[in-house]
C-alpha cells in the first residue's frame, strides 16, 4: 500500500528537512543490511487486488470512498479513482495452502464490495483496462479525495509544465491531450509481495526481471482503451505516462521515466535500487519529518524509514523494493525486504524487468 499520510503543499525548509531524513534512511537501511538485523529464513506473501467499480452500463462509478464507509473492512482501501477499490490480502507465511487462503480471501473481499455496490446499483469489475472509460470520466472530480492524490496531482502539474499528450498507435491509433494525473485510474492489476531475506535478495529479484517478459506475454490482457484497439497489452504505456512528471526539455535530455523496468541487473544488495531512486528522482511528497533514524538504530529500535518508503512510493519500478516492519509473535519489531511483483493479467502483476530494450516509447507502435 501507498502512504497516504503527507503534508500537502511544499516549502524550501520542508523539502530540505525531507531530503536530509532521506538520506539519513538510506544510510541507516545499509547499517540494518550489514549489521544482519534484516529478518532472515522466512518467507512470506501478500497481494493487492485492485478493481474498478461499475454501473449497469459497465461504465465508471465513482463510488469508491462511500463504499468503504458501508464496508468498514480495514483491508479495502482507496485507490486514485473513486472508481477503484483496492484489496489488501492478509501476509501469511509461504507454505502450505497459502495461495488458496489468498485467493479465497481475494473472494471473500470482491463479495463484501460486490454486496456493498448493490445498494448503489453498481458492480465490480476485474479488467487490465475499462474498456468503457472516456476521457470526461477522467477529471479531478473523480480524484479520490485524499491527500495523496491532491499532491500527486499538483506536483505532476507543476513539474510538467505541460498537458499529458498521449499517443498509442496499435490497430487503431489514440492520441488526445489532458491535464490530469486520472490517466492511472484507467489500470488495475493484481499485484503480488513476496519477502525476500536480504542475503536472498538478488537472485530473487533478478529471477523476476528474467520472467517479466514471458509473463507478460503470457499474461496481456488489455487491447481495448476509449473505444480503440492498441496494443495487447495497453496498461505499460497508461501507466508508464500517466505519472510521468518530465517536462519537454527533460525528455529531450532522455531523463528516465518515474515508470520502468529498470536498465541492469542488481548486483549487491536491494540498496543499488534505493541510492539510484533517490539520485535519478525529485521528490514529489514529503511527510513530517519524525524520528531520526540512525539515532533509533543507535538505541537499539528498527527505524520506521518513513521519508525513505514515501518517496520510494512515488518511483513505479514494475518490479519493486519495499522496505516493511513486522510485529512478530513476542511483540518484537522485525523488518525485511518485499518484492512487490506486478503481474499483467486481471488477476495477478509481475516482478519488474531489467531488459535494456524496455520500455518501448509510447509513440512506437506497440505489439
Amino acid at each position: 500500500m501507498d502512504q497516504h499520510v503527507i503534508l500537502e503543499g511544499q516549502d524550501e525548509v520542508r523539502s530540505r528537512a525531507f531530503q536530509q531524513a532521506l538520506l539519513k534512511d538510506l544510510a541507516a537501511l545499509e547499517s540494518l543490511c550489514d549489521t544482519g538485523m534484516l529478518e532472515e529464513g522466512v518467507s512470506r506473501v501478500g497481494a493487492e487486488q485492485e478493481m474498478f467499480l461499475v454501473d449497469r452500463s459497465l461504465c465508471p462509478a465513482p463510488i469508491g470512498p462511500e463504499l468503504l464507509a458501508v464496508i468498514k473492512d480495514p483491508r479495502l482501501t482507496t485507490e486514485i479513482g473513486r472508481f477503484n477499490l483496492e484489496a489488501n490480502l492478509s501476509p501469511r507465511l509461504f507454505k502450505g495452502r497459502c495461495l488458496q487462503e489468498m485467493e479465497d480471501e481475494a473472494h471473500e473481499l470482491i463479495g463484501l464490495v460486490r454486496q456493498a455496490a448493490e445498494s448503489f446499483d453498481a458492480d465490480v469489475l476485474l479488467a487490465g483496462i475499462l474498456p468503457t472509460a472516456r476521457q470526461s470520466d477522467l477529471t479531478s472530480n473523480n480524484l479520490t479525495p485524499k491527500a495523496r492524490y491532491y499532491e500527486l496531482e499538483r506536483m505532476m502539474r507543476r513539474m510538467r509544465g505541460d498537458n499529458y499528450h498521449l499517443l498509442i498507435r496499435g490497430l487503431d491509433e489514440l492520441q488526445f491531450t489532458h491535464d490530469s494525473v486520472m490517466l492511472e485510474a484507467c489500470c488495475t492489476s493484481f499485484q503480488v509481495h513476496f519477502q525476500a531475506a536480504a542475503s536472498r535478495f538478488v537472485r530473487l529479484y533478478n529471477a523476476a526481471q528474467l520472467v517479466a517478459a514471458p509473463v507478460l506475454a503470457a499474461a496481456a490482457n488489455s487491447p481495448v482503451l476509449m473505444h480503440h484497439r492498441l496494443w495487447h497489452e495497453t496498461r505499460i504505456a497508461v501507466f508508464q505516462h500517466s505519472v510521468d512528471e518530465r517536462s519537454s526539455s527533460r525528455v529531450a535530455r532522455s531523463h528516465p521515466q518515474r515508470v520502468s523496468f529498470g536498465e541492469r541487473w542488481v548486483e549487491q544488495s536491494a540498496i543499488e535500487i534505493f541510492r539510484e531512486d533517490i539520485a535519478r528522482f525529485r521528490v514529489i511528497m514529503t511527510n513530517e519529518v519524525g524520528e531520526d533514524s540512525l539515532q533509533a538504530l543507535e538505541r537499539g529500535a528498527i527505524p520506521q524509514l518513513a521519508a525513505l518508503r514515501l518517496h520510494n512510493s512515488t518511483v513505479w519500478r514494475w518490479n519493486r523494493v519495499c522496505y516493511g516492519i513486522l510485529d512478530g509473535p513476542t511483540c518484537e519489531s522485525k523488518s525485511a525486504f518485499c518484492l512487490r511483483v506486478p503481474r499483467f493479467s486481471t488477476r495477478s502483476r509481475t516482478l519488474h524487468s531489467c531488459s535494456a530494450s524496455w520500455p518501448p516509447s509510447i509513440k512506437n507502435t506497440g505489439p
